[in-house]
């Protein structure tokens, strides 16, 4: 998890969002659980919030990425790119 800030007036909405997001994500028991009940619906009011306001989105945190294109045959796209990536790292391409 990502280390302990000293919370202050502006970060502690992000902090507490945090803290309740990891809390939720603790509880599931396996991936499946951890998919169906946390990131689903978390990407689901991203996309939602992304497509009404037009927003294209490629976030780059310090271990993933977050991808929004707003368009169904640009996600494909850019899930088969990160497959074909993982899968050429993992054969030690």
């Amino acid at each position: 998890m990502a280390k302990k800030k000293s919370p202050n007036k502006e970060n502690a909405a992000a902090e507490e969002l945090m803290r309740m997001l990891f809390d939720r994500m603790q509880s599931e028991n396996n991936a499946e659980a951890l998919n169906a009940n946390v990131i689903i619906p978390f990407a689901a009011a991203l996309e939602e919030i992304c497509q009404a306001r037009g927003y294209h989105l490629n976030i780059h945190g310090e271990k993933s990425n977050i991808v929004f294109s707003g368009d169904e045959a640009d996600a494909e796209a850019i899930y088969r790119l990160v497959e074909d990536y993982l899968a050429a790292k993992d054969k030690g391409g």
